[in-house]
């Protein structure tokens, strides 16, 4: 999934609980979500993957040596 994908779907879940309905429609589907909670945990981890790709790939690895152990 494309940075540009997650960002429209954060859109349209943020428009669907802003709204106060529960259904979110994207790529030609439509996603129910039970309860507001349901709906505030997809938020969120849309967020997450979100902030990931935009930090990029993995984490960098730096050695580290102590002297006299």
């Amino acid at each position: 999934m494309t940075l540009d994908d997650l960002k429209s779907r954060h859109s349209a879940l943020l428009a669907a609980r802003y709204s106060g309905t529960r259904s979110v429609s994207y790529d030609g589907k439509t996603l129910t979500y039970g309860t507001d909670a349901e709906l505030a945990a997809a938020v969120f981890d849309i967020e997450r993957r979100i902030a990931k790709a935009e930090r990029g790939t993995g984490r960098i690895s730096r050695p580290h040596a102590v002297k006299d152990l």
